[in-house]
């Protein structure tokens, strides 16, 4: 495994992390499968977790502190988030921040989160949905200044909004944001305009989300790929956006090296990047956690493809879909 510095916080993280939102709530989790996956993720060397209230309203949040219990002594860094108040994905201009986040609201869900891990302080303390029209007003400040005063975590971040990198800019640039999550991806690629030059000026940790499109990167899906209804995936690969997302995939299964799969690409592109602290996919099982974490190896991809796979990038905006 190989390590990397998270911003300026001191941190040492791997670089391959291990992403809890499919086992709050995903049609095909099983807590046994994936607490067996946690606990292989952190024998190989994993130390990086991020989770949220919001993933199975604390059931992953749960899972990883039974991991954490299981294991005294070991270095399991953790990452959560706080819901936002009114339960609307993304963060949207239209809400005014203190309906969204208020003080009182970010420490309760602090304080929720610490119960169900079983631990006295978070690492890494996020809001779930961000707007930048919040940058300015002080109630997230103060509650981060509280949290910290408090000794209830170390370092504080905001989760950007899907395809909306651009969107927490301002945040980043008051100085009280140490930690950013964003999605990155072969398909998506817009964080590198403008977002990761300004992490990497500031030292701001950066969590790079989504690796494998919620698995339109897999190599896994075709035309035909259904799930079950109530699985947040059915929605995400409706209509709209299964067909576009196979035929991506097409095109890029034509650049693949001698041996190497769809998947494996999509991870080492994400891991080429040094502005990138760690990615978190999600693996809820143990294959998953054998074929990333082995990745994690120093070896990126070829200058030249990267250049090639540059041209992939695929500019979406928001939909109902895709909250």
């Amino acid at each position: 495994m190989q390590y990397r510095n998270f911003g300026k916080t001191g941190l040492k993280v791997s670089e391959v992390g291990h992403g809890l939102w499919g086992m709050g709530s995903w049609t095909d989790a099983e807590d046994k499968q994936s607490l067996l996956a946690l606990q292989r993720s952190l024998d190989l060397g994993c130390n990086f977790f991020d989770t949220a209230w919001a993933y199975g309203d604390g059931h992953s949040e749960r899972l990883l502190g039974k991991l954490i219990c299981d294991n005294p002594g070991k270095e399991i860094i953790v990452a959560s988030k706080v819901p936002p108040k009114n339960r609307k994905w993304p963060g949207s201009p239209e809400d005014d921040i203190q309906d969204v986040f208020p003080v009182d609201h970010i420490i309760e869900y602090t304080k929720r989160s610490l119960d169900n891990l079983g631990i006295d302080s978070l690492h890494v303390q996020q809001l779930h949905v961000w707007d930048d029209n919040w940058a300015d007003r002080p109630i997230w400040q103060e509650a981060a200044q509280q949290l910290k005063e408090e000794g209830l975590i170390q370092f504080f971040g905001i989760s950007l909004n899907r395809w909306e990198p651009w969107n927490g800019l301002k945040a980043i640039r008051t100085r009280a944001v140490e930690a950013v999550q964003v999605i990155y991806n072969i398909f998506d690629q817009a964080p590198y305009d403008e977002l990761f030059p300004l992490c990497k000026e500031l030292g701001i940790g950066v969590i790079a989300r989504v690796p494998l499109d919620e698995g339109g990167l897999s190599g896994n899906l075709t035309e035909d790929t259904k799930f079950p209804k109530g699985d947040w995936r059915s929605s995400y690969f409706g209509s709209q956006n299964l067909g576009p997302t196979v035929e991506r995939a097409k095109a890029l299964k034509e650049l693949l090296p001698k041996g190497m799969s769809l998947a494996e690409m999509a991870m080492r592109f994400v891991l080429s990047n040094s502005t990138v602290s760690a990615t978190i996919p999600g693996m809820r099982k143990l294959e998953h956690v054998e074929e990333n974490i082995k990745l994690s190896d120093g070896k990126g991809l070829p200058s030249k493809l990267i250049e090639v796979l540059r041209e992939h990038r695929w500019d979406r905006k928001v939909a109902p879909w895709s909250a």
